[in-house]
């Protein structure tokens, strides 16, 4: 009797053990969602960058390619010759800050997929511990009912004695 109970209360915090662990790999799986979220997050805002800056590097290269049309077809003096060269020279300037822009961009966005592929494999290979502590847990609850009923019909036959 002495060792039956011994051994349900064995049960009983092998149990406790095991939905504790799973407690803490729901919340870790939680908390690497939000991560993952706010990575996709990062990701559409990341991407929208990039979409403004070649809108703006597309209007750069317009702009400067038009510039210099009108710098050929039209050299009619020499200060407005000057004045198209300083609106080219400032356009290359916004066109080099729109290329390293860009370049930025697409840098970080590569880096977040990176780090989402790896959050992804993070969640993945915690969904398995998951499965793996609920079939556990769910093992050592079928035990304890065995147990516990064993031990009523260990109970039941002692008082018919």
């Amino acid at each position: 009797m002495e060792k039956i109970k011994e051994r349900l209360q064995t049960l009983r915090t092998e149990v406790d053990n095991a939905v504790a662990r799973a407690e803490e790999a729901e919340a870790k799986n939680k908390r690497l969602e939000q991560m993952l979220l706010e990575k996709d997050q990062d990701i559409t805002s990341l991407q929208h960058k990039v979409s403004v800056a070649e809108t703006d590097l597309e209007k750069a290269e317009s702009k400067l390619a038009d510039l210099k049309h009108a710098q050929e077809d039209g050299e009619t003096s020499k200060t407005a010759n000057e004045g198209l060269q300083r609106k080219i020279q400032l356009l290359e300037e916004e066109l080099d800050a729109a290329d390293k822009n860009l370049k930025e961009a697409m840098d970080k966005l590569r880096q977040v997929d990176v780090k989402a592929e790896h959050y992804e494999r993070q969640v993945t290979r915690l969904e398995g511990e998951r499965d793996a502590w609920e079939k556990k847990y769910e093992e050592a609850q079928a035990k304890y009912q065995d147990s516990k009923r064993e031990l009523d019909e260990l109970v039941a036959t002692m008082e018919g004695l």
